[in-house]
């Protein structure tokens, strides 16, 4: 396995629409989502999607860690996953404003409207179906890295940039206000 090179902001790979993956069992499907993951991990990230590492494909990986869970039955935590070709549907109107980073963008975070719930589905590479529910953290991770088989990155989604910054600073003004 390698850690991978990722794409930064500004990059054109960052911002066209994916191509589906063909056969997600390929010898060179399975490199890529090991490669991801270890990536992911080194990072240390909760979600990658293949154009930030330089492959335009319909796929990402992602974790729930066990600390960003919460209570809710749909938004537990969940080991590395891999979703390929996935199709995302939002369940419901709410929405809660969370805030976001991204490996393409590093060290800036910003507050992301997300809706609360969402339904997934893709395959993995043995061709398994993968379908649930989420919501909280877990659907926000989804929605962020389905954005990026998109073309669309979290800072334009933002609906206003004075919760947008470095995250050095959001942290110590943060501190300063005692939350």
């Amino acid at each position: 396995m390698a850690i991978l090179k990722i794409a930064r902001m500004g990059n054109p790979v960052l911002v066209r629409k994916c191509d589906p993956v063909p056969d997600p069992g390929a010898p060179e499907i399975r490199r890529l989502v090991a490669d991801m993951i270890e990536t992911m991990e080194d990072a240390p990230g909760v979600g990658l999607a293949a154009p930030q590492v330089y492959q335009p494909l319909r796929l990402f990986v992602f974790r729930v860690p066990g600390g960003r869970a919460t209570e809710d039955p749909d938004d537990t935590e969940l080991g590395n996953t891999v979703l390929i070709n996935p199709t995302l549907e939002l369940i419901g109107k709410e929405q809660a404003m969370g805030w976001e980073g991204c490996l393409s963008i590093p060290d800036l975070r910003g507050a992301i409207p997300r809706a609360q719930r969402v339904r997934y589905r893709g395959v993995d590479c043995d061709g398994n179906v993968i379908e649930r529910e989420a919501s909280g953290f877990h659907a926000r991770i989804v929605q962020h890295e389905y954005d990026h088989l998109d073309g669309i990155l979290y800072t334009m989604r933002m609906k206003d940039f004075r919760y947008f910054g470095f995250s050095e600073e959001l942290n110590r003004a943060a501190m300063a206000q005692g939350s």
